[in-house]
């Protein structure tokens, strides 16, 4: 009899508060997230975290130190100085012998930072397209593989297949014998990652299998999202780490493969495009690694390409902790550390369990 008569009194409670029952799914914070927050959260996201992680790694220093090195010199650097001409100084000059020719000349008195520097602008263009092509088409092809399955698997699996048998060296020699690139280094690029993709399409599609079972992935796709939303906004993004390391090792793959290409005198080139390995070509021909007196002709495009390679790798590797979520979290200055929203409502709830 009493539990009825409370059962009442509370009903009655109830409608004379207006026939709101106070429950769990309706209490809402009270501080409402304004624009600057949203704003200071995407800068602390994007930009404040991967800043912050790459200034405390000491291999994403020198990694990006590298990189941007190369990028700066090839991008202005032909703008301060001159293409170099034959009998412009006199020949073999030695290294800072001369500072009108800090990195020397060579046999033909040609200026070798000139040919450096040019020669880099070259190679980036080779990297540009031929990592992207190569990141491209596997993380395309084998994200819409696993997640699709079935026939359509079954086809792009098939498609890789054949690209990953086939043989790379005698492919790009008979595609550059026959298409008419012209020394074009944006289609080098994409002729020496025409088999490339296979590999990392393969390892794409062996990840999706597993990703596509995942939660977030079922919730998505009971939402009725379309598959290319569900495949770039929700799958790819859980990939970037191996994507990110494919791709510093796919442009690392690009430069030792050109220069071998064009070291072996297999790729077409014009005399007033050089790259590294034309000029180790040259110096090969001129005897310049058994000549004392030439030495620095075949160290110098050697040692940009070391350089190059070395930063590639460390920003790999530093990269992959820019992309690791665990890692960006750790970095993140959030609005709790200022007194926003969060940090309101979580001293508010120390205050509660104080008087409690």
């Amino acid at each position: 009899m009493t539990d009825d008569t409370d059962s009442r009194t509370t009903d009655q409670d109830a409608r004379s508060d207006g026939g709101n029952v106070n429950s769990p799914f309706e209490i809402v914070s009270e501080y409402e997230e304004s624009r600057w927050d949203r704003y200071r959260k995407l800068y602390d996201a994007y930009i404040y975290a991967p800043v912050a992680i790459v200034w405390r790694d000491w291999r994403a220093r020198i990694g990006f130190t590298l990189v941007l090195f190369y990028i700066l010199m090839g991008l202005v650097g032909p703008l301060f100085i001159e293409p170099t001409g034959v009998t412009e100084g006199d020949a073999l000059v030695q290294p800072f012998q001369n500072w009108a020719y800090p990195l020397g000349t060579d046999n033909m008195g040609r200026d070798m930072l000139s040919q450096t520097v040019y020669s880099t602008t070259t190679i980036l263009k080779m990297i540009t397209s031929g990592a992207l092509f190569t990141v491209g088409i596997g993380t395309i092809v084998g994200s819409i593989a696993g997640y699709k399955g079935g026939v359509v698997d079954t086809i792009l699996s098939s498609i890789t297949d054949v690209f990953i048998n086939l043989p790379g060296f005698p492919l790009v020699m008979i595609l550059a014998a026959l298409l008419p690139i012209g020394g074009n280094p944006y289609m080098v690029g994409i002729l020496l990652s025409v088999g490339a993709w296979g590999g990392l399409a393969r390892a794409i599609r062996s990840q999706v299998l597993t990703i596509r079972h995942e939660a977030f992935v079922e919730a998505a796709r009971g939402m009725g999202i379309p598959t290319h939303r569900i495949v770039f906004k929700e799958i790819i993004p859980h990939l970037m780490p191996y994507v990110v390391i494919n791709l510093t090792n796919a442009a690392r793959r690009v430069i030792f493969e050109a220069v071998a290409l064009y070291y072996l005198a297999i790729l077409p080139f014009k005399s007033s495009s050089l790259n590294w390995g034309v000029i180790l070509n040259q110096a090969y021909q001129r005897g310049a690694h058994y000549t004392g007196g030439a030495l620095h002709w075949f160290l110098v495009p050697m040692a940009a390409i070391v350089g190059l390679s070395v930063g590639l790798i460390l920003l790999g590797q530093s990269l992959d902790r820019v992309f690791n979520p665990r890692v960006r979290a750790r970095h993140e200055r959030t609005a709790t550390e200022d007194g926003g929203p969060e940090s309101k409502a979580n001293d508010d709830d120390m205050n509660i369990n104080e008087v409690v």
